[in-house]
């Protein structure tokens, strides 16, 4: 291995593109507790009044 290069790729990526992977994992995992909580507790609540029924 030639040595002007890193021993890890880790010691080359920049701090930023760490926090960013880290925000969209943790923005994700946000999302998708809030879509369970949402499907388990909200399904009891009647529809918005903006759905339209159909007509017989």
């Amino acid at each position: 291995m030639p040595e002007n290069l890193p021993a890890s790729r880790d010691a080359a990526r920049p701090p930023i593109r760490n926090i960013v992977t880290t925000l969209l994992l943790v923005m994700i995992a946000v999302m998708i507790v809030r879509d369970i909580v949402v499907r388990r507790w909200g399904a009891a609540a009647p529809p918005a009044s903006d759905v339209t029924e159909r007509s017989p």
